[in-house]
């Protein structure tokens, strides 16, 4: 009698509450799949625009609109354009990575010594000036110019990476990705191109900071800020 008491009170307190959540989570999840989502910095890969701690607001609506949960299309209105940030499943495991998008479909993509050249054209660097050598350690910070977007880069040269490239181009929907962090990025130089249907939203904001290295201590002054 007891047990099917306890039965009827369980029953009673799903119909009442537990549709309800289950729906909400739905609500929720799917919101996240395909409308807008953040995504927490693991790495210093876009160093110095995005810091490990950074917590960075996707739009999944920035291109198109994705059944939830899926990378199927019902919907698309725009596509990356260079220079832009995205999220997107990594070639080699799915996982989620944050990188720039370096060449698009049509695009011929070149490195020579750490500069980029673009459809024949080699990118613009400035060295930032302003910012004491001391604080990057060995690092150099330049900004780049790509199809008139100003956004600054990493350079460390003690560090081993691929720095030059022989001219490839970029076939039909796929995309080269790179990190700011230039010598210290996994990107499209060691698993190759990227698909436009494995990019799942553009980066635009920082929506808040906390330093990892501090405690979890909150940066207020990278809260709410906008990516180049």
């Amino acid at each position: 009698m007891i047990k099917k008491n306890v039965k009827q009170k369980l029953i009673f307190v799903w119909k009442s509450w537990g549709v309800s959540l289950f729906i909400a989570l739905i609500i929720a999840t799917s919101f996240k799949s395909a409308i807008a989502d953040w995504y927490i910095i693991p790495t210093g890969s876009m160093k110095p625009a995005i810091v490990e701690g950074d917590r960075v607001f996707v739009n999944k609506l920035a291109y198109d609109l994705k059944v939830p949960y899926t990378t199927w299309h019902l919907a698309e209105w725009d596509v990356p354009q260079r220079g832009e940030i995205v999220v997107f499943a990594s070639p080699v495991d799915g996982t989620r990575l944050i990188k720039r998008v370096i060449g698009i479909p049509g695009d011929t993509v070149e490195m020579k010594n750490g500069r980029l050249i673009i459809n024949g054209e080699s990118v613009k660097y400035e060295q930032i000036d302003d910012i004491p050598k001391h604080i990057h350690a060995s690092s150099y910070d330049f900004t780049e110019d790509l199809n008139g977007t100003r956004h600054p880069v990493r350079f460390t040269p003690h560090r081993r990476a691929i720095r030059s490239f022989k001219s490839s181009a970029v076939p039909e929907g796929k995309y080269f990705m790179m990190g700011d962090n230039r010598d210290n990025s996994a990107d499209s130089r060691y698993f190759g191109f990227v698909d436009r249907d494995s990019i799942l939203g553009q980066a635009r904001y920082i929506v808040i900071s906390l330093d990892i290295n501090d405690h979890y201590q909150p940066r207020w002054r990278r809260f709410f800020t906008a990516l180049l």
